[in-house]
């Protein structure tokens, strides 16, 4: 066996009030792609933004191709030839994608961009990623979230990295997309480099890995060299340290009378009118493709973007909502796919996050803020939804990405709704807070709510569902049972004929 090419030794990370790494130790050889799996807030993001030298180290060392490294920026860590690919992008929107592409290294001619060679730089990259359909000179803003991901992987692959880690990468992918990622990672592992994998998808660690460590609440559990012989049930006790039998728990439930009925909805995004309704008690899904018209839809009903055609009929009465508010005055909420340009205010703290709309029940005679009553309703529902965080003051950007969702969904909790979009609910989220979403979800339509879950995880949204409406180039192709709802009809209606 091959000496190590990447030695997280000893590796301990404190902040205030928490230890997000306690002497963390294991090694990856070149030519690996080795997973990293836990539940949110295990510490896998912590040790990700160690390498990048974004977190300084309380204790411990890297070691790398046998040097020993401490870095105190991320320079040093470019330095050393690593990238980090984050599930929460880190692109200038308002560059272009070439320019996005090779920033920090624009090609000069005079002592001005070579606007030619970064051009076909670009498009080079671009046929490599299978995205040849990109325009370089397109805004990073216009492009899906899939289409940015895999801008943020190509620039890590212009340079001359040996070391290159993936933060949930397939989670705004389509199929190609992820079947184009597949081919990349695996042209890596031959190409001798280290690939770090951060998933909760358990099939991509079976499929595309050759290794794996597991962490819970910041600690070093277990490294496999070989995944032979390793078992999903195994996998998932070692990362929660309880056996969950199954993550979907899907609870059957009588349906009520129609909550919301779509009649002829066209807007942008949406190139066919869609009609359907929407039962109290019920969970329908969305499932499609990325760019498929399933958010942009959702986003139609909700306020955000403004209709062309047809209407809402929302308990019995006909309405076309002007804004987000004027929908969650009336009753519906939507928590984005993207919480980090979307959904949170970063600089915030959890309670302020959780608080932001429901805050006109707390003031004191109208006008001031009630804080104790605030604090009070921050601290009920990170019991309820089992946050990790050290407390309501804590701001929300020092929490996983699956603890910022739960808060997104407890700020909605907190309102008077009655139908909750859901869109991708579990992005970046680990099997344990999976399952305790799907069970809130499920809570939810046993109150009478309604709720509608977008999803591009085929098992997911046949599984938690009630019924599930595809929809394909911005129409919705068809609505079906649960019962009937089998994994190649759903794909076979989402894929172009």
């Amino acid at each position: 066996m091959s000496e190590p090419y990447l030695r997280v030794d000893g590796i301990t990370v404190e902040f205030p009030g928490v230890r997000a790494l306690d002497d963390v130790s294991f090694n990856v050889r070149a030519g690996e792609v080795h997973a990293l799996m836990g539940e949110n807030g295990a510490g896998k993001s912590t040790l990700l933004k160690v390498l990048s030298g974004v977190n300084k180290v309380t204790a411990g060392a890297l070691w790398i191709n046998g040097e020993r490294h401490v870095f105190s920026n991320a320079r040093e860590a470019l330095n050393q030839g690593i990238a980090i690919i984050y599930q929460e992008l880190t692109l200038s929107p308002n560059l272009s994608v070439a320019e996005n592409l090779l920033l920090g290294q624009l090609p000069e001619r005079h002592g001005f961009i070579d606007r030619r060679r970064l051009r076909e730089r670009a498009l080079k990259v671009l046929e490599d990623l299978g995205e040849a359909n990109i325009h370089p000179a397109t805004k990073v803003r216009d492009l899906s979230i899939g289409q940015q991901q895999m801008i943020e992987i190509g620039r890590a692959l212009l340079r001359d990295t040996r070391i290159i880690a993936f933060d949930e990468p397939t989670s705004s992918l389509s199929v190609q997309e992820i079947r184009h990622l597949k081919r990349i990672v695996a042209r890596l592992r031959d190409e001798g480099r280290v690939v770090l994998y951060v998933t909760h998808r358990m099939e991509e660690v079976f499929e595309m890995c050759d290794a794996l460590t597991v962490f819970r609440d910041g600690r070093h559990i277990a490294t496999h060299d070989s995944l032979a012989g390793l078992d999903h049930d195994t996998l998932v006790s070692e990362m929660v340290g309880r056996e969950i039998a199954d993550v979907y728990g899907y609870r059957p439930r009588q349906h009520g009378e129609t909550l919301m009925r779509l009649e002829g909805l066209k807007g942008h995004g949406v190139r066919e009118p869609v009609s359907f309704e929407v039962k109290r008690g019920e969970v329908l899904g969305l499932f499609g493709l990325v760019g498929a018209g399933r958010s942009e839809l959702m986003r139609l009903v909700c306020g955000v973007e403004k209709a062309s055609e047809g209407a809402v009929r929302f308990a019995g009465d006909t309405r076309r909502f002007a804004s987000p508010r004027e929908a969650i005055r009336a009753g519906i909420a939507m928590c984005p796919e993207d919480r980090k340009s979307q959904g949170i205010f970063p600089v915030a703290s959890v309670a302020d996050n959780l608080n932001i709309s429901c805050r006109r029940f707390f003031k004191r005679w109208g006008v001031f803020r009630h804080a104790r009553r605030e604090t009070d309703n921050a601290n009920d529902y990170i019991r309820q939804l089992s946050i990790k965080t050290p407390g309501p003051r804590t701001p929300i950007n020092n929490l996983s990405g699956g603890n910022q969702q739960k808060v997104i969904v407890a700020r909605w909790l907190a309102e008077e709704i009655e139908l909750f979009v859901m869109d991708e609910p579990t992005r970046g989220i680990d099997v344990g807070a999976r399952r305790d979403i799907y069970s809130l979800l499920y809570d939810l339509a046993e109150q009478g709510k309604s709720v509608v879950v977008i999803s591009s995880d085929l098992a997911e949204v046949s599984s938690i569902c009630d019924r599930i409406g595809v929809m394909r180039d911005g129409a919705l192709i068809d609505i079906v049972d649960r019962d009937e709802a089998t994994p190649e009809r759903l794909l076979g209606l989402a894929l172009p004929a």
